[in-house]
């Protein structure tokens, strides 16, 4: 998968008794990954925040293939598959040594401070859209 990608080790905290990481605990690693992409597309999401401007999840679709243990180094790629008038499509891969671990789809929906659905910012959308494609 071609993307925006990032590593990250696997800590002891990430992992549950059996050794591996808790599949909850992907979600913080896929955030992470949505997270630093916009950032690198210089869509700073603190700062839409204090405009109002809010991105909660309100999907998200995880395939889990194979687990991550502690100590290990993941890479976390994201692309975004669409951008549409109130929301981010997001798709990701987590992998390790080029095993693919994790399959995730993710949906921001775009709202105001009171949570009120509001169209995603024409800037937004212009750094989000097709820069996958460059």
């Amino acid at each position: 998968m071609e993307g925006f990608s990032i590593e990250r080790r696997i800590y002891y905290h990430d992992t549950d008794a059996g050794g591996v990481v808790y599949y909850a605990g992907y979600l913080a690693h896929l955030e992470e990954g949505r997270t630093e992409m916009c950032r690198e597309r210089g869509v700073d999401t603190f700062l839409l925040k204090e405009q109002g401007i809010v991105f909660p999840v309100v999907h998200v679709e995880v395939e889990y293939k194979s687990p991550a243990r502690y100590a290990d180094i993941v890479r976390i790629t994201t692309s975004v598959e669409k951008v549409g008038r109130g929301s981010i499509h997001f798709f990701q891969e987590i992998t390790r040594g080029g095993q693919l671990l994790v399959r995730a789809r993710t949906v921001w929906a775009c709202v105001d401070a009171d949570f009120k659905g509001r169209p995603v910012p024409a800037e937004v959308a212009r750094q989000l859209s097709g820069a996958d494609n460059a």
